[in-house]
């Protein structure tokens, strides 16, 4: 088999790839008349591998990017043709960490101010001194494997350590030697210097703005290395002028090149995106996208593909259907445990038991991680996801499942509480079906969009419900109930067809219902 090193990687990866196969180092030359001779292709972040490019590689079989992301690689269209993608999202951590730890200390003592006044004929000493970080409270927020990283220095440094990820079990916080903070609002009212280390989301994004600021400390520092557009530069501006920030150190910018009004302020830090940019980070990125190369055309085990892993032909007719149904399952359960977690439990009921039912674990991993760490996941990381943050991971197989021919069940276990969710597929169809949740037994299918309700089953509570999202404008597409016994506890569960406007969720969560929750499946 023939591999194609289109951008230089380490040595040691091209070494690698030659004790195995036929490989051809090659920047030049038009990729379109040359990406068909061959089953790999090695890339960094230069070459664009588009729809158009991946059709004539009539031969490949796995594209290894030299990196963390994956944009420029068409990743829908290589998993249509059944191209293994892989990336090396690890290979930063170590550079990354050490990159935030480098800015946390140069803000602390205005080394850069310091170096730009004296280089330019100017003996500052009154002028630049700094707080010591000993003894100081450093928050973090997000706490996966770059942010766990930054606070074991940052733990050598002499810093109490407090630290916010509902996803990262109680355990592992004990472990670092950390304090666990319920909430970002904790930390902020705690914390001497803040530093960022979480994934984006439509939830994360410009969450540190005025309100998150103006809970902070007088006085905070903050630092980011993780994603620009975290933070709203132009309160973070405000903030700086005025005081209530001392000083930011920032890696990172919502557009880059940046060339705003933060590079105006004295007491500002900045670098150009640099975090991942050392000679270690490059060539580990080479060594490892070398190994998943191999694996993949070797036929093993690819731990950093981003896209779907393979089935077995034999097994796929079986259990095909209830891979999309375990990552609802999964999506679903986390969301009713409010995103935390201390163990996940998978338990695969009736014929489902014959089979290896790993794939359908790492389904539900992927469905429950989704959005909740700081870099892409997918079905053949999600286990390391779990294990990095201590969150241990159970599957149990039983042969017969009461009512059912096949029954998945996702449990999560928080502090001591367990939340289950099962569900099965019915129909020619294979569509997924809701059959219990929170204790009840219901019947719904799955939908993007879901709401639950718990409450006191008393007489009116359907009709009150069906009055309030169609005053709203939203329209129910489907609706369950199930209580205890008579006069007990009740579950409604339904299925909406547009998003909830957020003035119904304020409204429905004060009509006394025990808990009312709004859950996005897509």
């Amino acid at each position: 088999m023939k591999v194609l090193v289109r951008e230089p990687i380490a040595e040691a990866g091209v070494e690698l790839l030659r004790s195995k196969f036929d490989v051809d180092v090659m920047s030049n030359g038009e990729l379109a008349d040359l990406i068909g001779d061959y089953e790999g292709i090695v890339i960094r972040s230069a070459t664009k591998l588009t729809a158009e490019l991946i059709g004539r590689a009539d031969r490949l079989r796995v594209i290894g990017r030299a990196g963390v992301g994956v944009d420029n690689v068409d990743v829908a269209a290589a998993t249509r043709r059944g191209i293994v993608v892989a990336n090396a999202p690890e290979s930063n951590v170590v550079s990354a960490a050490e990159h935030a730890v480098g800015l946390l200390v140069a803000l602390a003592r205005n080394i850069p101010q310091a170096h730009s006044a004296l280089v330019q004929g100017r003996w500052e000493r009154s002028r630049w001194g700094g707080v010591e970080l000993a003894d100081k409270w450093l928050g973090v927020l997000g706490f996966g494997r770059i942010g766990q990283q930054v606070a074991r220095r940052a733990v050598g440094l002499q810093m109490r350590v407090l630290a916010h990820d509902p996803f990262v079990s109680r355990e592992r916080f004990r472990e670092l030697g950390v304090e666990r903070a319920e909430s970002p609002e904790e930390v902020y009212a705690a914390a001497d210097f803040v530093t960022l280390h979480l994934p984006l989301t439509e939830e994360t994004r410009g969450s540190v703005g005025g309100e998150a600021i103006a809970r902070m400390k007088d006085g905070v520092r903050l630092v980011n290395a993780a994603r620009g557009e975290l933070v709203d530069e132009e309160a973070l501006a405000a903030a700086l002028r005025s005081g209530k920030v001392a000083g930011a150190a920032l890696d990172v910018f919502s557009a880059e090149p940046y060339a705003g009004p933060l590079l105006g302020l004295e007491n500002v830090v900045v670098t150009p995106h640099l975090a991942a940019s050392t000679a270690e980070a490059q060539d580990r990125a080479g060594v490892i996208v070398a190994e998943q190369v191999a694996a993949a055309l070797e036929g093993g085990l690819v731990t950093n593909a981003v896209n779907i892993p393979s089935i077995r032909p034999e097994d796929l007719e079986m259990l095909g259907p209830f891979v999309p149904l375990a990552a609802k399952l999964g999506r679903l359960a986390m969301e009713l445990a409010e995103g935390r977690a201390d163990r996940i439990q998978l338990t695969y009921f009736g014929h489902l038991a014959e089979f290896d039912t790993r794939l359908l674990t790492v389904a539900a991993l992927n469905g429950i991680f989704q959005g909740r760490v700081e870099h892409d996941v997918n079905y053949v990381n999600a286990p390391l996801v779990a294990a990095d943050r201590g969150i241990e991971v159970g599957e149990e197989r039983r042969a017969t499942a009461r009512d059912f021919t096949n029954l998945v069940r996702v449990a999560v276990v928080s502090n001591g509480d367990e939340i289950r969710v099962a569900g099965t597929t019915i129909g020619g169809e294979d569509r997924h079906w809701l059959v219990s949740a929170l204790g009840f037994q219901i019947e719904i299918e799955l939908a993007p969009l879901m709401v639950f309700f718990r409450y006191d089953d008393v007489p009116g509570v359907i009709g009150r419900v069906g009055t309030t999202f169609g005053s709203a404008g939203v329209n129910i597409a489907n609706m369950a109930v199930s209580r205890t016994r008579q006069g007990g506890k009740a579950l409604m569960a339904l299925s909406i067809d547009s998003p909830a406007p957020s003035g119904l969720v304020e409204r429905v969560r004060g009509e006394g219902f025990d808990d009312a929750r709004f859950i996005s499946l897509a």
